[in-house]
């Protein structure tokens, strides 16, 4: 019996310090400052990391720690955002400007320092500051620790693909200007992939992303959407891709020609080069949703050129159309967990936070004596269930959570609209009795470990729109989604309790639901909102206050010492 107790306490020791031995302190610089680059027949300066666009690549695997340094060499206030990672117990490092932290303002630093469990994929870092996160993001790719595999053939290699936005002007300009008028900001001009925005726009043949493949390989192509304000179609001329991951979350495998991807969402999908050697076109353009809401209507392209083609006339794919719902919805609500794979979570059964949670524009009143160019003369708003979210100005929510500090928030985000109407009727758009939400500071408070339920229901006020709507701390699955009106006898039936995909950012299908849950096992403050950047400011957003646990290693542990302070 002692021999056999001794030979476990040895094999415990064996397996702790192996899984110590495979994690490692992955460490980073962030130098984020001005930069002066050629775009569109003309110099732009833009706000940058380490002088490059896209910023760098960060690789780890799941288990290390992360610290990236980040000194502020630009003009304007920062943060940064490390998109999808839960940060468990360290929601100090999450970076949403006046929720988590204070800016870092110009001339210093902040290091940010966390640890990354039980994630495998690809996520990704941006600003989280005013529409800063147009150039200031990279990919954040979470390989399998040593000596687990990837679910699915090993690729030949690796790649990822950051489709971006572009503007020919300085991007704090377009987002102050919309703040002044109330109105929204300029659309872009371009669409980027991998910070080139392709040979359809001027000045731009030589400014063209190139895949080089060799045929009968497979590629790993890690999606991301960095776009501000629009979500994209994908294709690339005569392929299909096969679906294996969205936001680090393995999927069933789906096999689709098109990749419908909003702001915020990755997507990680097989290419096989399994076509006759040639040239072929990559291409994105907007899935707008809303056309009667102006948008960015380019398409930008890149080339996947097979080893040996010598054609100089790449094949062009068909995209959908602008507002191809249908494909938007089937590619979307296609998708499956893969139950059972790794980091894999079964659904919660028990919800002990049911919520309704409405989403959608609005409109708030214009100063008197002012100009306004809203909808009617009206600045233009947004909100969740009558709340119009206004981020506070002189602490942070993570440190009022902390320290206890009054006057900072109000826990009072209700969990169910203040009116019941027909939320997907058109007719009511305009109804400006339903239109002004009263701008609010408010937080839903959520004990340890409780499981919430949201059901998530677009509404037609101004305009019906898909919102993809993304919650930092947390990967939650999606049960269902579908369009209209929210019927709980009859869409209760289409929940997926078994095999549901999971996601950080879910987009709301236009004048539709969808129907999250996830568990809320992370003390902290996390915020929730549209990944719209245009729609952040005007409100459509909250919080979730998850209090502390009843062990040491469930209470967030105090801030670092360099936390920015307002």
């Amino acid at each position: 019996m002692a021999h056999s107790t001794l030979l476990l306490a040895c094999a415990l020791v064996v397996l702790a310090s192996s899984t110590l031995a495979s994690a490692a302190i992955v460490e980073h610089t962030f130098h984020v400052k001005n930069l002066t680059i050629g775009r569109l027949c003309r110099q732009q300066t833009i706000t940058a990391v380490n002088g490059s666009l896209p910023g760098p690549t960060i690789r780890v695997h799941e288990g290390d720690t992360l610290i990236v340094h980040v000194f502020n060499k630009s003009p304007y206030n920062l943060t940064i955002h490390w998109h999808g990672i839960f940060q468990l117990l360290s929601a100090w490092a999450d970076g949403p400007s006046m929720i988590t932290q204070c800016p870092i303002t110009p001339g210093n630093s902040y290091t940010y320092k966390f640890r990354i469990v039980n994630q495998e994929g690809t996520l990704w870092w941006h600003a989280h500051f005013s529409m800063l996160r147009a150039t200031v993001h990279g990919a954040l790719i979470i390989r399998p620790r040593s000596g687990h595999k990837y679910p699915f053939p090993k690729p030949d290699k690796e790649v990822p693909i950051i489709l971006g936005e572009w503007w020919n002007a300085d991007i704090i300009d377009v987002a102050n200007q919309a703040q002044a008028t109330g109105g929204g900001p300029n659309i872009s001009d371009a669409y980027t992939i991998n910070g080139r925005p392709g040979d359809l726009y001027p000045c731009s043949q030589n400014q063209t992303y190139t895949l080089e493949v060799e045929k009968g390989k497979t590629y790993l192509l890690r999606i991301i959407n960095a776009a501000l304000n629009n979500q994209l179609f994908f294709k690339i001329a005569n392929h299909n891709f096969t679906v294996v991951a969205v936001d680090a979350c393995y999927t069933e495998p789906y096999v689709t020609d098109v990749v419908v991807i909003a702001p915020g969402q990755t997507t990680d999908v097989l290419l096989k080069a399994d076509q006759p050697v040639g040239s072929y076109y990559m291409a994105a353009r907007a899935y707008a949703s809303a056309p009667q809401i102006p948008f960015d209507n380019t398409t930008t392209r890149g080339i996947v050129v097979y080893d040996g083609a010598t054609t100089a006339n790449p094949l062009m794919p068909v995209l959908p159309a602008f507002n191809d719902n249908p494909t938007a919805h089937r590619f979307y609500s296609n998708l499956t967990g893969l139950k059972d794979g790794p980091q894999w979570v079964p659904v919660p059964l028990q919800v002990d936070e049911p919520m309704f949670v409405t989403v959608g524009l609005g409109l708030d009143r214009c100063p008197a004596n002012a100009t306004c160019q809203g909808l009617n003369g009206q600045r233009n708003s947004a909100s969740m269930n009558n709340h119009s979210f206004q981020a506070p100005t002189s602490l942070s929510l993570l440190q009022a959570f902390f320290f206890n500090v009054g006057g900072i928030f109000t826990p009072d985000f209700p969990d169910n609209p203040p009116l019941i109407f027909d939320f997907t009727n058109t007719a009511l758009s305009n109804d400006s009795s339903l239109l002004f939400a009263p701008k609010r500071t408010s937080v839903k408070t959520l004990k340890f470990n409780s499981t919430v339920e949201m059901i998530l229901q677009n509404t037609a006020l101004v305009a019906l729109e898909n919102h993809p709507m993304h919650v930092h701390g947390f990967d939650f699955h999606v049960l269902a989604q579908g369009f209209g009106n929210f019927d709980a006898a009859r869409d209760r039936q289409k929940f997926n309790l078994v095999n549901p995909q999971r996601r950080n950012t879910i987009a709301v299908p236009v004048g539709g639901w969808a129907v999250i849950r996830f568990r809320a096992n992370n003390p902290g403050v996390w915020f929730m909102h549209c990944h719209l950047d245009v729609h952040l400011p005007w409100g459509l957003a909250t919080a979730f206050v998850v209090e502390n646990g009843p062990t040491p290693s469930t209470r967030l542990p105090p801030p670092p010492a360099d936390l920015p302070q307002c």
